[in-house]
């Protein structure tokens, strides 16, 4: 099979916009085991919309944007339903960045021959395939970013912006950066925080970038990150976590109470908390350790969390559309907490 054929048949993101599932959700709630926790998450997330004064942070980690739920998270943005975002550098960069340049994730076969779709240049993510020279542009324009930005160290919340400021100022872009998470987070002031961004195709562009440079160079602080998030924690106390997977984004944001603590500016626990997640406690890893173990950290409360043990792709649309149609966000008005660090970011 040659590369056109295969790569033929667009994902498509689901639209949490045209599917009520209030109804659904709610009869699950009079079921058991992962049905029945999937309707008290759902409650949950539901009541961090209600709850005004709360910020409420979304974290990703998975291949979630190439699996087809761009559209559930931006939807959440567009809607003042999340304030702040820490994911993977996977889903920002290498999946919606790239979407946004006008690239696309396409359906395919994970039984497909691996050598073939090597010689080919296809990457695959189990049965969705990614044209690896799409991607290479992906990585030149992270490249391009940091050549026009004034050379010392940004945190990633930082440099996420400019990826958005860049999407915005070139009108090439105006149709696929219309559902773009990047984007929509630049234009509503929605911080978004990827902790390990070298670990994704923007680290491809810095290298490019950094071996080329003459002189100063563009710099990823990651301590700077940490700083930036907890001092949305000192500034706005209360607060709510919706989880997708585990990882990096999940430890960073609960992270952020115990710094409060070090930087001696006391913060409550998380107040809400919500993950998704298919792994498993028993081996102390952490993306399947419990939001109760969480507590004993001083991280999270135990009064309204709940653990959902399912499969992002199911369980995500279902939470999101449930609260979505609830319509408690309505009364929400966004929090813009990038406004917290604005300054001036000088280009060439």
């Amino acid at each position: 099979m040659d590369k056109k054929t295969l790569l033929k048949e667009r994902i498509e993101h689901i639209d949490i916009t045209q599917h009520n599932v209030v109804p659904l959700v709610e009869a699950m709630g009079k079921t058991a085991f992962q049905a029945r926790n999937l309707h008290r998450a759902s409650e949950i997330f539901d009541m961090m919309q209600k709850d005004k004064e709360t910020v409420v942070f979304l974290t990703l980690a998975g291949s979630l944007i190439s699996a087809g739920l761009k559209k559930v998270i931006v939807t959440l943005i567009q809607n003042n339903m999340v304030d702040a975002i820490v994911s993977t550098g996977a889903n920002i960069v290498d999946q919606d960045f790239f979407e946004a340049l006008g690239f696309y994730h396409y359906k395919g076969d994970p039984r497909m021959d691996d050598q073939q779709l090597r010689q080919l240049w296809i990457d695959r993510i189990y049965d969705t395939y990614i044209d690896e020279e799409d991607l290479r542009v992906c990585d030149e324009t992270i490249a391009k970013i940091c050549d026009r930005l004034e050379k010392r160290p940004y945190s990633s919340r930082e440099f996420i912006r400019e990826m958005g400021r860049y999407l915005a100022e070139n009108e090439d872009y105006a149709a696929s950066r219309a559902d773009s998470i990047v984007y929509n987070c630049y234009t509503r002031d929605v911080p978004v925080f990827v902790p390990a961004f070298s670990d994704s195709s923007a680290g491809f562009g810095l290298v490019y970038h950094q071996y080329h440079a003459k002189g100063p160079k563009v710099t990823i602080d990651s301590a700077a990150d940490f700083l930036e998030i907890t001092q949305i924690k000192m500034a706005r106390p209360q607060s709510g976590i919706f989880m997708i997977g585990g990882g990096v984004p999940k430890n960073f944001v609960q992270d952020i109470v115990v710094a409060t603590e070090v930087l001696e500016h006391d913060a409550p626990m998380h107040k809400y908390a919500i993950q998704i997640t298919v792994a498993d406690e028993r081996d102390g890893g952490l993306s399947g350790s419990t939001l109760r173990e969480a507590c004993s950290w001083g991280k999270v409360d135990t009064v309204y969390e709940q653990m959902v043990y399912a499969e992002a792709t199911l369980a995500f649309p279902l939470i999101a559309g449930y609260a979505y149609h609830k319509g408690n966000w309505k009364a929400r008005q966004p929090k813009r907490l990038t406004q917290l660090f604005n300054r001036t970011v000088k280009t060439d």
